[in-house]
């Protein structure tokens, strides 16, 4: 039970976490001349995913359909999509406990060019890795993006687990949001397996006393 009550207060440190930190950059500072970058980083026991929106503002929104449309054609293919979100991805760094893992992208999609010309486009990346066999633990998960630094601004934040083996502890960010270090426990599988068992029989325990809450109520109006 202290493990389980230290689980449900690990969630609500990270879930807190996140909170603030997507609070702490009001929308309006996404200015015209910049190329915002959001990224959302899910850490599961295995594997980490990461989802990148980019909202170019509208005095950068041609530079950088001029990247994207390579056969200058006006419109973007979904090969000019997976192309530049490839070249975005070069520029993202990621390590666990100091070993570099490499992200592959999974998907990619891109908005309409005229809402990127006006400043509301948004283009979406999703990008997974494995990672190496890590014993349980504490363990450090570092994100850097350096994708066009010179008109980038960024956003990291981790998302709360959805593995009961993993629990986010800190996040700590530099000033620019460029590089994220991700602070997280991994618990023994047999440690979730035990607190899964008991999260089920709470549940059925609660089911149990509606239902009979509910058939006194029924026999006392009958």
């Amino acid at each position: 039970m202290a493990r389980s009550s230290r689980r449900s207060k690990c969630a609500a440190a990270a879930l807190t976490l996140v909170l603030i930190a997507a609070a702490g950059r009001p929308t309006w500072a996404h200015r015209r001349d910049e190329y915002l970058q959001a990224a959302r980083i899910a850490i599961d026991p295995d594997r980490v995913e990461v989802t990148l929106d980019l909202t170019p503002g509208i005095s950068v929104a041609d530079e950088v359909l001029a990247t994207v449309d390579r056969d200058r054609d006006g419109s973007i293919s979904r090969e000019e999509t997976q192309a530049y979100a490839r070249e975005l991805l070069n520029g993202v760094a990621l390590d666990v406990d100091g070993i570099p893992i490499r992200l592959e992208l999974a998907r990619s999609a891109f908005p309409a060019v005229a809402a990127v010309r006006i400043g509301e486009g948004t283009m979406r990346v999703e990008a997974a890795t494995q990672l190496p066999r890590l014993v349980e633990g504490v363990h450090h998960l570092h994100y850097r993006n350096s994708y066009r630094s010179e008109i980038g601004v960024y956003l990291a934040n981790a998302l709360v687990p959805t593995s009961a083996r993993v629990a986010v502890t800190a996040q700590r960010r530099d000033r620019d949001q460029r590089d994220l270090i991700i602070d997280y426990v991994l618990e023994p599988e047999a440690s979730a397996r035990t607190e899964l068992r008991v999260s089920a029989a709470a549940g059925v325990g609660l089911t149990s006393i509606a239902a009979f809450w509910w058939r006194r109520r029924h026999m006392e109006s009958a």
